[in-house]
């Protein structure tokens, strides 16, 4: 009887560790683009997180911004690849979570303003007068695609888009706000200027039918954010592998998926700007 109770107590801690590696670490993506996208670009960084964490790595695609955002808070998804302002919503919902590593490029993220040619608007370097055009936002979470164009159509038309369009829609998705202006659907959209850059460098813009009108100027935009409990399933200094797997990520295939040039660390500071225009405009309650 003795040999079994020291047997258990020096198995115990295998047992735990064995159970925690078995658990499969699960992250999502807001759909900026398509599902089908997505897995073709999320799938692939799951397989280089497996080997790096030594656990199983999964890429869960979820149907909205707001749908990441619920993952999160369910723990169904344990890390995710917000924008902005879903990150700051997630981060509320999740005591501990942090924003961990950021793209290079996410520092000075920018929205684009593109319209139809039947528009008659150009690009000149000022905010072009859209007034009583038909716009379409992206996602409603979006902060490329909603946030921060909102914010700038009420400081210089100093209307809400309701009042300042004719008619307002939301696309759902970069792709979608592109496809929608460059068919003429809305005369001007808001989009993602990686969205709309990557894109046009695959030919699938018409510059004759669409083209950029205004850019934003910088503001702190996608991150990896990760759920705090996580060393508790996954073992101690976890979060910390996840964190450097991340910023590890060198294979030019892999950061083409998002794209990025590759990743550097953020912290939840870093998106007080976010948070603050959101309060300011409504999104977010104060």
């Amino acid at each position: 009887m003795l040999v079994k109770i020291l047997l258990r107590c020096l198995l115990g801690p295998l047992f735990l560790i064995s159970v925690a590696h078995a658990e499969t670490f699960v992250f999502s993506a807001i759909p900026d683009e398509d599902e089908t996208r997505l897995k073709q670009r999320f799938d692939k960084v799951a397989v280089y997180l497996s080997k790096e964490l030594g656990v199983k790595v999964k890429f869960v695609p979820v149907k909205s911004y707001a749908a990441t955002v619920t993952a999160f808070r369910n723990n169904q998804v344990q890390l995710a690849w917000f924008g902005g302002l879903s990150g700051v919503r997630a981060r509320a919902l999740v005591r501990g979570s942090e924003a961990i590593a950021q793209g290079v490029e996410d520092t000075h993220f920018k929205t684009y303003f593109i319209a139809h040619s039947s528009s008659g608007l150009k690009a000149n370097g000022a905010f072009p007068d859209m007034s009583g055009k038909t716009f379409t936002f992206g996602s409603k979470g979006s902060t490329s695609g909603r946030l921060m164009p909102e914010y700038y159509i009420r400081k210089h038309g100093g209307k809400s888009p309701d009042d300042y369009f004719s008619r307002v829609g939301f696309s759902g998705n970069h792709s979608r706000t592109i496809a929608l202006v460059q068919s003429g659907a809305y005369q001007v959209g808001a989009v993602n200027y990686k969205v709309w850059e990557s894109e046009s460098k695959a030919g699938k813009i018409d510059p004759v039918k669409a083209s950029v009108i205004w850019e934003t100027p910088a503001y702190p935009d996608y991150q990896w954010t990760i759920r705090g409990d996580v060393d508790k399933v996954y073992g101690e200094g976890f979060k910390e592998r996840v964190k450097q797997a991340l910023l590890n990520m060198t294979n030019p295939d892999l950061l083409a998926s998002f794209p990025r040039a590759g990743f550097i660390p953020a912290s939840n500071a870093d998106y007080q700007p976010i948070l603050e225009t959101a309060q300011e405009i409504g999104l977010i309650d104060k």
